[in-house]
């Protein structure tokens, strides 16, 4: 009787297992997220330039020129320093930026030809920034906290096979209902993302591209575009001499030294 017992409670678990241990949308689109986010750990700081190219809908560009310092926290969101070193109207800009995983952001900027720092406010985070189509919120860092996510589908997208998810923002003043990103299966990259307004239409697209390995693990795209479909505009990234672990601690992102970046 005991025998016959087990062998029906081990049919009945081979049978209804699939069920109880799969995963739903939602966990698989966080599990997705989560392994995303691991594999760009440990890199320390960061020191990067990069050329910012403003596009109209005539085509007429417009060309900055931006050194980037990158700081990661641990427990808490990343620090970003951002400084303009041309043209000459904006040269010595500068934008800090500390990310929290669940509380606001912290965003100041210092406009050289007002000589004062000014704090970006929370409510502006779908503001643009510095007249590009990347909004305040785009350049901030990635949190899991931030989102609910949800995977959608598998897609092949320029020969990489990518998991598709949803992410909605948990964060107040998003400018956005939600994303769609595409994660490609290989290395976890983020390769392109879509961006949807409050009215749910597509507002953005985003696309990573050149990437390439540094330190073996960390992998970093070399062109990152913005295309807007509403408006007709575009910025593109160029990033060049990315270094890691150069020494920087959180004294270099100090708010009061903002007016003195050169």
């Amino acid at each position: 009787m005991y025998n016959k017992m087990r062998h029906y409670l081990l049919l009945l678990m081979l049978v209804v297992s699939p069920w109880v241990f799969a995963e739903t949308p939602e966990e698989k689109g966080r599990a997705i997220a989560l392994e995303t986010d691991n594999r760009d750990k440990g890199w320390q700081d960061s020191f990067a330039e990069m050329k910012m190219v403003l596009r109209n809908r005539h085509g007429e560009e417009s060309v900055r020129l931006i050194r980037v310092t990158n700081l990661e926290m641990d427990g808490d969101g990343d620090k970003g320093l951002t400084v303009f070193d041309s043209p000459r109207d904006i040269k010595g800009t500068a934008f800090l930026s500390y990310s929290h995983s669940l509380v606001p952001d912290e965003q100041w900027i210092y406009l050289p030809a007002l000589k004062r720092v000014k704090r970006i406010s929370s409510s502006n985070k779908s503001g643009p920034f510095m007249g590009s189509e990347f909004a305040y919120e785009d350049i901030s860092s990635f949190e899991i906290p931030k989102y609910s996510y949800l995977y959608l589908h598998d897609e092949m997208l320029d020969g990489n096979d990518c998991y598709v998810l949803e992410l909605r923002p948990q964060y107040k003043h998003s400018g956005y209902t939600k994303s769609h990103v595409w994660v490609d299966k290989a290395e976890y990259r983020i390769q392109k993302v879509d961006y949807y307004d409050r009215k749910n239409s597509l507002l953005k697209i985003q696309r990573y591209l050149d990437y390439q390995l540094y330190l073996e693990k960390y992998w970093r795209a070399h062109t990152v575009t913005m295309d807007n479909q509403q408006n007709g505009k575009s910025t593109t990234l160029h990033w060049q001499n990315f270094q890691f672990r150069t020494g920087l601690t959180a004294d270099d992102f100090k708010k009061n030294d903002l007016k003195r970046q050169r």
